[in-house]
């Protein structure tokens, strides 16, 4: 009945006005700051209309405005617009009670900022609570929380539609765990290993897989293979392509874009998400009409939507949300402050530096990311879209810096979990029925940094192979004068610990780059891909002093006899194509290790060398990080190369009995077979990315 619904909708209007109302009153009586009479005094009467017409006010601003307001800060980069929330609100507040007509009430500004954020709070709670038992207001509430440009749609359609939720970062035996420790139950629920909701009874609704990753299991390699089809010639997070002179990142904008249109021309198709889909919080757009916080159209210039912060506007157009997210915001900050002190007090090993600006993007990263991405995806559901990608980076980023089994990372999966539920329940309102795939992009590895192990980093020990100058930072430690006197050794020269050191050449010095436990190196004043033989000829030691290093496992270099070839300590080679019987220092990596490095290599614009860590599967599967991070992923090693695929059992298992789902394309595949079975217009998988190609 529409009439009851109207009534409805004003009842609980005119409620919140009343419970805004007399918080105004109580904050009036609390803050010296804050009046709301004269200073003659006003009758209780008056002080009450006085705060009523304030409230009203405040709430009509705040639905008009805070949009526009909103809008016009599209250009503000993310963490500051968090920051604004507070000041705009204010400001808000003061201008309503300049409107109440008495012209009593007045707030000094850093009183209003304090007001206007517990009122938003306030209303934003009773608003809800008001409408948890009212399916339809429950409906319009997700609805402004998503804030989705609502269009006239036909009835939803039958068919299922498709959310795919990856946990950046979780490993399979992370998710495993979590579940067995009762930090995800509603993930426990779908395996149907506990319950959320007691009155349900725990029967399985999914099934858990694990799958491995390509050599580079970072998000780039991955998430461009799970959405465009192919990750072909992406050998690491970053890597130095020769053609064009150039160092490729996957997170920098303009790259993404360009990583994305070579698999589009690779795959001959527009993506994953082609066929009505929305893209959220990625690194690539898979083809999606819908997306926000994609970065790969962050640089275009079609229009203001294209930009990869108007994806904020949706959910920071509702003034409470802004709030909200605004409080969890220097929440997080603080509870990072106080686990990275705790952390140095407790002299906690391994450790890295936690301090900077890094409390701030990890606060972006688990609450403002994870708080837009997720209302982004409630408002694709309610709108009856086919298929939505998302990505929850939270996990990813504090385990790098706390640990992927820290208890850091642990809380921050049980806010993922709450992330599902909500997402869950946000599934029963919504015009079809969906089904909810939640997978990871990669695991993580724990691990000391080679830096902290050895006492210099990669580039050092490049450095001095090549008989460079090398820090005195690193030529202080015992790894510094271990890898000089490798390098004599291998030279034949006798060792020395003092004089000057060796001229550097007019050549260009290599450029060495990190991806996690993955170092690449490469001599960019050679046009082509050098071979072993040039390399030994140039510095006779490079090869030997980094095949020969504790903290590296084994190297892969181009060779003109074999065409590739395996090092390893104590002059171990091996041919790639006799991987397979004797597969040398990759022993330890496991299998389809040996697969994955000849993928690598068959790339264009794989490294000189690639250097692969140390992996010791006996000190809980620990690699040793190029780069400072004491959770690391990007090369071969441990739980990095095992995520997780969680998928209904209404779709068909992700791979035959006995058969391993190796590598991002795989993955891919089965996701395009998936939303084939739920009858939505896909575009046709006919053939492998190579054959498509071809």
């Amino acid at each position: 009945m529409r009439w009851r619904r109207v009534v409805s909708q004003v009842g609980r209007s005119v409620t919140v006005w009343a419970v805004s109302t007399v918080t105004m009153l109580v904050l009036a009586g609390l803050l010296p700051d804050f009046q709301l009479q004269s200073a003659d005094g006003d009758s209780a009467t008056s002080i009450a209309m006085t705060a009523a017409l304030g409230a009203g006010a405040f709430g009509l601003l705040s639905a008009l405005a805070w949009p526009l307001l909103v809008r016009l800060l599209l250009l503000v980069p993310a963490l500051v617009l968090g920051l604004l929330v507070f000041f705009l609100n204010g400001s808000l507040l003061i201008v309503a009670l300049r409107l109440v007509p008495s012209g009593d009430s007045e707030a000094a500004p850093e009183t209003a900022v304090i007001v206007a954020a517990v009122m938003s709070a306030v209303a934003s709670a009773t608003g809800a609570a008001l409408a948890v038992r009212d399916d339809d207001a429950y409906r319009r509430r997700l609805y402004r929380l998503a804030d989705r440009r609502r269009r006239a749609l036909p009835p939803g359609p039958s068919s299922p539609g498709t959310v795919f939720v990856q946990l950046d970062g979780v490993g399979h035996d992370v998710l495993l765990a979590a579940v067995g420790r009762n930090l995800m139950p509603t993930v426990a629920h779908w395996l149907g290993e506990g319950t959320a909701d007691p009155s349900r009874p725990a029967r399985p609704t999914h099934r858990l897989a694990p799958w491995r990753t390509d050599w580079s299991s970072q998000t780039g390699a991955s998430q461009l293979g799970i959405l465009h089809g192919s990750n072909h010639d992406v050998p690491a997070f970053r890597w130095y392509e020769k053609a064009g002179r150039e160092v490729m990142v996957c997170n920098r904008p303009a790259n993404a874009a360009e990583l994305q249109r070579r698999a589009i021309d690779r795959t001959g198709d527009g993506g994953l998400l082609a066929a009505d889909g929305a893209s959220r919080g990625n690194l690539f757009s898979g083809g999606a009409d819908e997306q926000a916080l994609v970065l790969s159209i962050a640089t275009r210039r079609r229009g203001r939507e294209n930009r990869s912060r108007a994806g904020y506007f949706a959910y920071f157009s509702d003034p409470a949300n802004a709030v909200r997210t605004a409080l969890s915001f220097l929440a997080e900050v603080v509870r990072e402050i106080g686990q990275s002190t705790r952390a140095g007090v407790r002299k906690d090993r391994p450790r890295v530096s936690r301090g900077g600006l890094y409390p701030f993007v990890r606060a972006f990263a688990t609450v403002v990311e994870r708080d837009v991405v997720v209302a982004a995806v409630m408002g694709d559901m309610l709108a009856g879209r086919t298929a939505v990608y998302a990505d929850l980076v939270a996990y990813d980023e504090v385990a790098h810096h706390s640990g992927p089994g820290s208890r850091d990372a642990e809380k921050v999966l049980a806010r993922l979990d709450r992330s599902l539920a909500l997402i869950e329940k946000v599934a029963e309102h919504a015009p079809r029925p969906y089904r909810i795939v939640v997978l990871s992009d990669h695991g993580q590895s724990p691990g000391e940094t080679f830096r902290s192990r050895y006492g210099l980093g990669l580039g050092d020990l490049v450095r001095a192979g090549c008989g460079l100058p090398v820090p005195r930072r690193a030529r202080r430690t015992h790894s510094g004068a271990e890898a000089r006197a490798a390098v004599r050794a291998a030279l034949r020269r006798p060792v020395e610990e003092g004089g000057e050191q060796r001229r550097p050449s007019r050549r260009s010095e290599p450029i060495v780059l990190a991806s996690g436990n993955l170092g690449l190196v490469s001599f960019p004043d050679v046009p082509h891909r050098m071979t072993k033989e040039e390399i030994d000829a140039r510095h006779p030691a490079l090869l030997t002093t980094l095949a020969n290093h504790p903290g590296v496992g084994f190297l892969l270099v181009r060779s003109e006899e074999h065409g590739g070839v395996v090092l390893g300590a104590y002059g171990a080679e091996l041919p790639l194509d006799r991987l397979d019987e004797d597969p040398g220092p990759l022993k330890v990596f496991g299998p389809g290790a040996a697969d994955a490095v000849r993928r690598t290599h068959s790339f264009p614009n794989t490294a000189d060398i690639m250097v692969n860590s140390a992996y010791d599967p006996a000190e809980g599967g620990e690699v040793l990080a190029f780069e400072e991070q004491i959770g690391s992923h990007g090369g071969l090693g441990g739980a990095q190369g095992k995520p997780f695929l969680l998928s209904p059992r209404a779709f068909s298992a992700p791979a035959d009995d006995g058969e391993d789902l190796v590598g991002a394309e795989h993955v891919h595949r089965v996701l395009r077979r998936w939303l084939r079975e739920s009858n939505g217009p896909q575009v046709p998988l006919d053939a492998e990315p190579e054959e498509r190609a071809a």
